[in-house]
């Protein structure tokens, strides 16, 4: 039965007239349960434009009366265990923005193909077969995630010039078998993502994408074991490129293919030495194509050293592991960006916005070891946070909510992002939890920041990475294993573009040589130990078990 003094966060909506409500955690999760779902009053807030319900298991439906709200322009509803969407989904003609992901969804209403004004739909990490049909009348659509689904084919009328603001595609863990030719009718896409799934072939007509900029077609077996090596080591150009001229065994560009060719029957010799070009490309795209990761045991490093994880992280942030990385290079163009990006992109994905896990990288000749991750209480928690002065934690999260609530208001309250969003997570808790140096000085704040003493720049050589969770350890090691698969991604990237060091301005100096025994790309991991205050081990990472997945071109070496 619904008692409006068990939900302060709906009752505060309701009396202070709000348009935001952010409903989350294992306090909501256990209101819900008690009651039989969500209190009924939610669905009379009617002002409300931003509502998100997240990481509730026992949220399994939505009511009906969710129509109600029809000034609603996002609606978060992630990791929850929803099984279905209401129909009258689609009565909500100012929605912007939906969030389905992680939920227990096997199929989706027709009705939200009504969403005139959506621009945002993630529906990944769900059990969905098929897409509804009449998607093409979001003609607002900018950016859809599908991933982690059991999806089989996009529906015919997806490939339409109606949605000419379709910008982002993530259809990756699927089982698609094929991609349609009339994908060029997708004017504005610049990043498609169908990796890990049953394709057996790529349209050329892709390569009229004018504006595809990033393409991931990994994990899926081609017949053109050519491609499959580009889709595996070259970048998006260099694929666009291979499909514009036909492909292996074509022997024919597109313009030869329509007649255009000015030699006519006669250009059989002089075709003749491309032959030597063509081996040696394949050559090029086997070396890029390469990952390799060399593990240093700690009892083969004189440097190797322990991190020690105290007792009082067990109620507040108790899994932890961590490592040393060298042969990252950093110091060309934009491969520090790259690195930072791919970060917020697992940090948004497979750490479920830092709520799942929060990852960490610091400059490891600024770190004093030995390190010990420990919690403090917030008023004793002092930090130096990335581009800020030294503060405590109380006045750090003091600060970060007055810059929330100020973008709420510059924004009208539609939306909250950055590390805002992470504070709600640390909320009731008396001791925060932090990773301390020889000096006393805390150097990592999770999930919140890091400090700006052990920040990464292009000069680091040599990096410490640590992943912290309240989940489990093995979803630290997921994520520390899918972090140093990046990184070597990465490097191959770098690589490949052969951009001059410091050419974005930031850097200086010649180019650091290789370490001895190193190949070009390769990353040594270094194993670190982290102990209990006994010295009694509790984990070594990397370990024999992890980065053991069967990723192609991705080899390790212990």
């Amino acid at each position: 039965m619904d008692d409006l003094e068990n939900w302060p966060e709906i009752e505060k909506a309701e009396k202070e007239k709000r348009r935001e409500l952010v409903l989350q955690g294992p306090l909501v999760d256990k209101r819900i349960s008690s009651n039989g779902g969500l209190c009924s009053t939610i669905y009379s807030l009617t002002l409300l434009n931003y509502l998100e319900i997240c990481q509730c298991q026992s949220l399994t439906e939505i009511h009906e009366d969710i129509k109600n709200l029809i000034h609603l322009q996002s609606l978060v509803l992630c990791r929850n265990k929803l099984e279905s969407i209401p129909k009258v989904i689609g009565s909500l003609k100012s929605l912007k923005v939906l969030d389905l992901s992680v939920n227990n969804l096997r199929a989706l209403p027709e009705e939200i193909t009504q969403l005139g004004e959506l621009n945002t739909l993630n529906i990944s990490c769900n059990s969905l077969e098929s897409l509804p049909a009449g998607l093409s009348q979001c003609t607002k659509l900018f950016t859809i995630n599908i991933s982690k689904n059991e999806i089989t084919r996009f529906p015919d009328d997806f490939y339409s010039d109606r949605l000419d603001l379709l910008s982002t595609i993530i259809a990756s863990d699927n089982s698609i078998e094929e991609l349609s030719g009339d994908v060029h009718k997708l004017s504005a896409l610049k990043i498609l993502d169908l990796s890990n799934n049953k394709l057996s072939k790529i349209p050329s007509a892709l390569s009229d994408c004018s504006k595809l900029k990033d393409i991931n077609f990994k994990g899926n077996k081609f017949k053109d074991k050519r491609l499959e090596k580009m889709v595996n080591g070259c970048q998006t150009k260099s694929i666009l490129d291979y499909l514009r001229a036909g492909g292996r065994g074509k022997g024919k560009g597109k313009q030869e293919e329509d007649g255009d060719s000015a030699e006519g029957g006669r250009h059989d010799k002089k075709k003749r030495p491309q032959k030597k070009k063509v081996v040696d490309e394949e050559d090029e795209v086997e070396k890029l194509s390469k990952m390799v990761v060399k593990v240093l045991h700690v009892s083969d490093s004189p440097t190797a050293f322990t991190v020690q994880v105290t007792g009082e992280v067990k109620e507040v942030r108790p899994y932890f592991v961590c490592c040393v990385v060298r042969g990252m290079n950093l110091r060309p163009g934009n491969a520090l960006k790259r690195f930072l990006m791919a970060q917020t992109k697992l940090h948004d994905d497979l750490c479920g916005k830092r709520t799942t896990a929060t990852i960490a990288t610091h400059d490891m000749q600024l770190l004093k070891s030995p390190l010990v991750y420990d919690a403090k209480p917030p008023a004793q928690l002092k930090i130096v946070p990335l581009g800020r002065k030294e503060m405590t934690a109380v006045q750090l999260m003091r600060q970060l909510q007055l810059d929330a609530d100020e973008q709420r208001r510059q924004k009208k309250r539609q939306n909250v992002s950055g590390l805002h969003k992470y504070l709600q997570i640390l909320d009731g808790k008396a001791l925060y939890p932090c990773l301390v140096d020889a000096d006393g000085h805390v150097i990592s704040f999770p999930p919140i920041t890091n400090s700006d003493k052990t920040k990464i720049s292009k000069k680091t050589r040599e990096l410490f990475l640590e992943v912290t969770s309240s989940t489990s350890l093995q979803t630290c090691k997921d994520v520390m294993d899918a972090l140093i698969v990046k990184m070597a991604e990465l490097n191959k990237i770098t690589a490949e573009f052969k951009e001059e060091v410091g050419s974005d301005g930031e850097g200086d100096g010649p180019p650091e040589p290789a370490a001895e025994g190193m190949t070009s790309g390769e990353l040594i991991v270094q194993q670190v130990r982290t102990v209990d205050q006994d010295g009694n081990l509790k984990v070594v990472y990397p370990s024999k078990t992890d980065l053991s997945k069967d990723i192609d071109a991705f080899t390790v070496i212990w």
